[in-house]
Parts: structure tokens; C-alpha cells; sequence
């Protein structure tokens, strides 16, 4: 008899330790579907593919819409039941918010045309990143203003002239030289850029924290957590409107007299960071166009 075991009864216990082993531990095992169970009833906590109602937080059932509709008929056209903590709110559908409207970005390219004051300005400063010029700052009350145009947008032509790969310097010249009385611009609409619409619980709160107009931290099982808002992303807009420039507390008050339904419009702070880049705070406080875009 040998002292040690063979090759082959090695490999032999290791298969059967192999098959008597469990893959994880049952508190870490995560439930597989069950395929018997109705499309309407809500899947048990912990499934691996939850339902739409579970994940956002939304009971979509035909009886609860026709309950809601019938109850927010004077205010609005449909709605949704949104769970906040243990308990359920009406909410208005998020596609008829004026704020996502006035927050929406266009695929599309559109054309803007302007024309200098008195004193020869439009009222745009411009910044080149990646081979593309973008929008540095509105200037309030200003033709750049009231044409509509908003920090992040891409200028791709500048009276039929592609800005690929123009510098800052150069934008500006070519603005500078151009026929006062008529400029044309082929923009796109923020790209840059992205919108979250949220809804605030009971307590009127979003879920999210934010320092200087950067989001710092995400609170769980909160409306920013459902949705996707992420931290390392700095405010640009909220229901559409320019908030960069403005302290904290100002955000606040604009946050706090907005309805139930908020769209913020975000961007990865270190794009804001290099887009913001040699521009001095107290221009962009005392400058920036911070009026309310129409509908």
C-alpha cells in the first residue's frame, strides 16, 4: 500500500468535494424568475430581473393609472403613482413637464442668426475643445441671449464656414470681422450635455447633494438614485435654466420653488472644468444668462 495517494484518487476527491460544494452562500444567492408568475404581479425582492414597478418605483397597473387620472384630471392629463419610501404619491407624467421641455436637447442641428448692438457685440464667448468650438458664456440681454443660445451648445459653422479645428482666438476673430447686420450659425444643441427629470418625496427632497454646483453624493433608494444621476457631474441647468454662476443657496431657492418634477441638465465635472478654463468667476457671475428659456 503506498504511502501517498495516487494521481487518480487525488483528482477523484477533489470532483466529489467539487460536487458537494455549494456555489454561494444562501445569503449572497440571488432568485432566478419564476416563470409561473403573472407579467402584472410585482417579483419578490432580491430577483435578479426585477419588473419595471419595482425598479423605478412606478405602479403602472391599468387600475392605478385610471385611479390617478381620474383624480389629477384638472391638472394634468395622466399620471403615476411614484413610491416614496413606504408610500405612494401622484405624480404628473414627466413628458408634458414644462421643465423637460425647456430642458430638452435636439438632436438636430439648427440655425441661428444675429446681428451686433451698438456696440458691435453679440454677446458670446466661445472655447475650443476636441476640434470643436462650444459656448464659454451668454451674455444676459444680449443677441446671443435672446437667440436662444446656452453654454454648451457646438458652433459647427460660423457664416458657412466649418469651425473644425478652429482655436478660440480664431472664432473670435471670424466673429469680430463679420458683417454686423446678419451672422449665421449652425449649431447643435449641447452635446456635452445630458437631462435627469426626478421627482421629489414627501419630504420635497431629490436625493442628491451637491457642493458649488457639483453633485457630490447620491442618496440611496432616492428619485437620483433610481434615474441614473451621478456623482463628479456639475449642474448646468435646471428645468432649463442656466444656473453656473449662481451660489448654492440660489440653487436652492430655484430648487425648492420648482414643482414636483425637476430635470437638471448635467455634465462630467472635468469636461465643466476644461470648458471653464482661464474664464474668471466674477464674469461669469455678473454676465452669464440666467433667464428662464420660453417653451
Amino acid at each position: 500500500m503506498s504511502l501517498y495517494p495516487s494521481l487518480e484518487d487525488m483528482k477523484v476527491d477533489q470532483f466529489m468535494q467539487a460536487q458537494s460544494t455549494p456555489t454561494a452562500s444562501p445569503s449572497k444567492a440571488l432568485a432566478l424568475p419564476d416563470p409561473s408568475r403573472s407579467q402584472n404581479e410585482s417579483p419578490a425582492s432580491g430577483s435578479l430581473y426585477p419588473d419595471l414597478d419595482e425598479f423605478m418605483g412606478l405602479n403602472l397597473s391599468a387600475d392605478a393609472l385610471q385611479t390617478l387620472s381620474s383624480a389629477v384630471a384638472d391638472r394634468t392629463s395622466a399620471a403615476v403613482s411614484v413610491c416614496t419610501g413606504t408610500s405612494w404619491t401622484a405624480a404628473p407624467i414627466t413628458g408634458s413637464d414644462v421643465g423637460v421641455k425647456r430642458a430638452e436637447i435636439q438632436q438636430g442641428v439648427r440655425e441661428v442668426v444675429l446681428c451686433k448692438d451698438m456696440d458691435g457685440k453679440i454677446g458670446l464667448r466661445l472655447k475650443a475643445i476636441d476640434n470643436g468650438v462650444f459656448v464659454q458664456l451668454v451674455q444676459a440681454n444680449t443677441a446671443a441671449a435672446l437667440a436662444g443660445l446656452r453654454f454648451g451648445d457646438q458652433i459647427l459653422q460660423i457664416n458657412g464656414k466649418s469651425c473644425a479645428g478652429w482655436s478660440s482666438d480664431n472664432a473670435h476673430k471670424v466673429l469680430k470681422n463679420a458683417n454686423p447686420e446678419r451672422i449665421t450659425l449652425a449649431v447643435r444643441d449641447r452635446p456635452f450635455e445630458r437631462t435627469v427629470t426626478l421627482h421629489k418625496d414627501m419630504n420635497g427632497q431629490l436625493g442628491f447633494i451637491y457642493k458649488k454646483g457639483r453633485i457630490s453624493s447620491i442618496v440611496q433608494d432616492s428619485s437620483a438614485a433610481r434615474n441614473g444621476l451621478l456623482t463628479e457631474h456639475q449642474i448646468c441647468e435646471i428645468n432649463g435654466q442656466n444656473i453656473i454662476g449662481l451660489k448654492d443657496a440660489q440653487i436652492m431657492d430655484i430648487l425648492n420653488s420648482s414643482g414636483g418634477v425637476v430635470t437638471v441638465t448635467v455634465m462630467p465635472v472635468v469636461i465643466f472644468e476644461h470648458m471653464m478654463k482661464r474664464m474668471s468667476c466674477s464674469i461669469v457671475k455678473s454676465l452669464m444668462d440666467h433667464s428662464i428659456p420660453e417653451v
